[in-house]
């Protein structure tokens, strides 16, 4: 969600390395549901939860990445990942512990990292390019 505009977007598909939970990096949210059987998928993803969990993490915008935000349901880790699209780029958020053990989901996002405490993902300035790295790393996890 950006402001008052929302879009709910559903992907299915077949994984490799396939991990359940949601992530959260401010201006967007995402919910992964994992299953093994054929056309399992017929069902939708759960939405992500909308329950406070007491954890904390850092999120950027446009402008720093000094944002504190509150994780919720099963996102129990900070994430962040830096990309060189022209000039360094941040994104930060809440994401669930069996995203971050999917490792082979990172594989291709720049300085992607996990951490566990209350804002341990550090707050640091972003630049012009925050909202394509946003949107290439949603994709990216949506269709790989």
């Amino acid at each position: 969600m950006t402001g008052d505009i929302t879009a709910k977007v559903k992907t299915k598909l077949c994984a490799a390395d396939c991990a359940s939970g949601s992530m959260n990096i401010g201006m967007g949210r995402t919910s992964f549901a994992c299953c093994n059987t054929d056309q399992c998928n017929v069902q939708d993803a759960p939405d992500p939860s909308n329950v406070p969990n007491g954890k904390k993490c850092y999120s950027c915008d446009e402008k720093s990445c000094s944002n504190m935000m509150s994780c919720t349901g099963s996102e129990d880790r900070c994430f962040t990942a830096t990309g060189g699209f022209g000039s360094l780029t941040a994104v930060k958020g809440c994401v669930s512990k069996s995203i971050c053990d999917a490792q082979a989901s990172f594989k291709d996002v720049q300085g992607a990292s996990c951490c566990e405490g209350n804002l341990c993902n550090g707050a640091k300035s972003v630049t012009q390019s925050f909202l394509f790295l946003c949107c290439s790393l949603l994709s990216f996890i949506l269709l790989h």
